[in-house]
């Protein structure tokens, strides 16, 4: 039998990938285009992944890094590229990160996933129960970059 958090973790490595695999093909240039109607662009939603994960666990623990407080200005909820700078990770550097993200968060927390921490918002006290809830929210930005791609 599988150990019951292995299946989680193979969750999150897979949707990750799912992502990924949608934005091989974009250029650097792609990825910066808003299109019509839309609030931000794929580089930006990549970023935002990768943020999001992190924060979730950080309000979680309270464990806090300077990775998550950098990215905040660029990637934040209610930011937009508009925020980009010099300084804000490439397309190509975000990718790099996301594909990393899913196997360094096995190698910090594997052994912590049913801790039991104060809850935050929708009861969630679990870093197990983090992780479910950032698979549901990779999937609506996985989709919001596929929405983007078509009206490149």
């Amino acid at each position: 039998m599988k150990n019951e958090h292995e299946v989680l973790f193979n969750q999150v490595k897979t949707y990750r990938n799912d992502v990924l695999s949608v934005v091989e093909d974009v250029s650097e240039y792609e990825s910066e285009i808003i299109p019509q109607y839309f609030k931000n662009n794929i580089r930006w939603n990549l970023g935002h992944l990768y943020l999001d994960q992190f924060l979730w666990i950080e309000t979680l623990t309270k464990e806090y890094s300077s990775i998550t407080k950098n990215l905040m200005k660029w990637f934040g909820f209610g930011t937009s590229p508009d925020n980009f700078t010099s300084e804000t990770p490439s397309f190509e550097e975000l990718k790099y990160l996301l594909k990393q993200q899913p196997i360094e968060i096995e190698n910090c927390y594997r052994h912590q996933l049913s801790k039991e921490y104060p809850p935050i918002e929708m009861e969630m006290y679990t870093i197990e129960q983090v992780l479910i809830r950032t698979i549901f929210h990779e999937g609506m930005h996985l989709q919001a970059i596929i929405d983007i791609k078509k009206h490149l």
